[in-house]
C-alpha cells in the first residue's frame, strides 16, 4: 500500500466532501442538457431550429458536441474526480473536506438556479427579443435526450480504461495568451533593455557631463560674480565705517563740534550758491 489507505487507494473523495461533490453532479448534469437542468431547455431549441432552417450538418455538429460534453463533463469528470485512483498524501487527504460555509452558499445558489431554469423556463423565454412557442418537456424532446445520455453512458464505460486522465498540458486558447507574454517578456529583455541600457550610457557621458559643466559654471558666477560684487560692497561699506569710527572720540562735545562745523559748511556753500 506504500503508506496509503485502501480507502485512500480506492478513492472516496465523494466522501470527504459530499456538499462539493453533490453541487457538481448537478452543475455537470446542467452543462450535459439533462432534463429539468439547464442547458436542457435551450440546447434542444438550438438543434431543433437548425433542423428546421434544414441546417442538417449544423444540428448534427451540435448534437454530437452536446454528446461528448456529456461523455466527458457528465461523467468523466466526476467520475474520476469523486471515484478515482487518489494520488494525494496522507496529510493532503486529511485535510480534504467541503470548503467554507459562503462558497457552499455559492454553490448552492448557482444549483438552484440550474434546476429553477431547468424545470420553469418560461423566465427565460421571456428574456428573449421575439416570442417563443417551444415546449422542451415534450414526449420526442425528453425521449431522445434519454437516449442520447444513455448509448453515452454506456460506450464511457466500455472505453473507461481509454479515458483515463494523463497528467500532460493540453492547448488551449490560452495558448495565445502564453505565447504573447512570452513574446512581450523578450521585447522587454531584450530590445527595450538594450535601448535603456544605451540611453543610460549616452545620457551619462553627455548629458551628465553637460549638466555638470553648466552647475559648475554656475557656481563659479555666483562664488565670483553675484557673491563677489555683494561681498566687496559689504567690505567696503566696512572699511568705510572703520574710517568713519576714528574720528569718534567718544566726547558728546566734539562730536556736537563736527556736526555743527558740518551744518554750517553745507550752509554756507548752499548760500554762495544761489548767490552766484
Amino acid at each position: 500500500m506504500t503508506g496509503k489507505s485502501k480507502f485512500t487507494e480506492l478513492g472516496g473523495l465523494y466522501k470527504k466532501m459530499p456538499g462539493t461533490f453533490f453541487f457538481t453532479i448537478i452543475g455537470c448534469l446542467s452543462i450535459s442538457a439533462a432534463p429539468f437542468f439547464a442547458a436542457y431547455v435551450s440546447k434542444g431549441m438550438i438543434i431543433g431550429a437548425g433542423f428546421e432552417t434544414h441546417l442538417n450538418w449544423a444540428a448534427w455538429l451540435l448534437m454530437f458536441g452536446a454528446t461528448g460534453t456529456f461523455m466527458y463533463n457528465g461523467l468523466k469528470l466526476p467520475y474520476f474526480l469523486f471515484f478515482g485512483p487518489n494520488n494525494c498524501s496522507d496529510e493532503t487527504w486529511e485535510k480534504a473536506a467541503d470548503p467554507t460555509w459562503n462558497m457552499m452558499m455559492a454553490m448552492a445558489l448557482g444549483s438552484a438556479f440550474c434546476i429553477m431554469v431547468g424545470s420553469a423556463p418560461a423566465f427565460l423565454y421571456s428574456l428573449l427579443p421575439y416570442e417563443v412557442h417551444y415546449s422542451p418537456f415534450d414526449l420526442y424532446h425528453l425521449a431522445e435526450t434519454l437516449q442520447l445520455m444513455g448509448f453515452a453512458a454506456l460506450a464511457f464505460f466500455w472505453l473507461k480504461k481509454y479515458l483515463q486522465p494523463v497528467d500532460r498540458i493540453c492547448l488551449d486558447m490560452d495558448w495565445f495568451y502564453r505565447m504573447a507574454g512570452r513574446g512581450f517578456l523578450w521585447f522587454v529583455k531584450n530590445p527595450l533593455q538594450w535601448f535603456d541600457t544605451a540611453w543610460g550610457e549616452v545620457y551619462r557621458v553627455v548629458g551628465l557631463g553637460t549638466l555638470m559643466s553648466t552647475a559648475k559654471f554656475w557656481s563659479w558666477f555666483d562664488w565670483h560674480g553675484i557673491d563677489g560684487v555683494v561681498d566687496g560692497i559689504a567690505r567696503s561699506v566696512r572699511a568705510l565705517g572703520g574710517k568713519v569710527r576714528l574720528l569718534q572720540s567718544g566726547q558728546i562735545q566734539v562730536t556736537l563740534f563736527y556736526a555743527a562745523s558740518f551744518a554750517a559748511i553745507v550752509l554756507v556753500s548752499y548760500i554762495l550758491f544761489q548767490l552766484s
